[in-house]
């Protein structure tokens, strides 16, 4: 007896609901069932598009950051001054993390919540991915201070470090139902952190 073909899907869009479902469950909590849910064909269909699980998820990863997760590289490259990067970054966040049409948070942040042993090699590309952005948001703010636009004393590091520690209490907020304007106001008084550049007396 002839079988039926498998039910064709569009590889993009297959994508996108993996993607929805590791960001709202996480690595370790979604199954294949729930993914084949989702994208709504069968499991050798996406063991044979995708590969395994883990495949699957860094495909997924890699869509993320070139579309939703883009705007903390855009930010950071784009703006000239280190404030006005890290102003944009804070209010884009906000928007970023509370769309309805997502879930909630950001995504490599989101993932690694309670990653098992045997997950332990996605957890740290995870942690690659999120030290490589406060890497380059440290090295806006170093040159900053290279430049005067802020304190030669001011502690790169550290600043970097909190702002980074900002935008990951933004997503753990969104996630507990945080509003766009509640995020907002944290963006605000976060930046008021921001070392000023003493006035120069004539």
């Amino acid at each position: 007896m002839k079988t039926g073909r498998p039910r064709s899907f569009d590889r993009t869009e297959a994508l996108e609901g993996a993607m929805a479902v590791f960001w709202e469950h996480g690595y370790d909590a979604t199954s294949i069932a729930l993914l084949t849910q989702a994208l709504g064909i069968g499991a050798p269909s996406v063991y044979a598009a995708f590969g395994d699980k883990r495949s699957l998820f860094l495909a997924a990863l890699d869509r993320y950051l070139r579309t939703y997760g883009s705007f903390t590289e855009r930010a950071l490259a784009e703006e000239p001054k280190a404030r006005d990067a890290v102003e944009r970054l804070l209010r884009e966040a906000a928007v970023a993390y509370t769309r309805p049409e997502h879930p909630r948070g950001c995504l490599l942040i989101t993932a690694a919540t309670n990653c098992s042993p045997q997950s332990a090699d996605i957890a740290a590309h995870l942690r690659d991915l999120r030290a490589a952005g406060r890497r380059v948001l440290h090295d806006k703010i170093a040159a900053a201070t290279r430049t005067g636009d802020i304190p030669a004393r001011t502690d790169p590091r550290a600043l970097a470090a909190f702002y980074t520690a900002v935008l990951q209490g933004m997503s753990a907020q969104a996630r507990d139902g945080a509003t766009r304007t509640d995020l907002e106001q944290i963006a605000e008084t976060a930046l008021r952190a921001w070392p000023a550049v003493p006035s120069r007396l004539h």
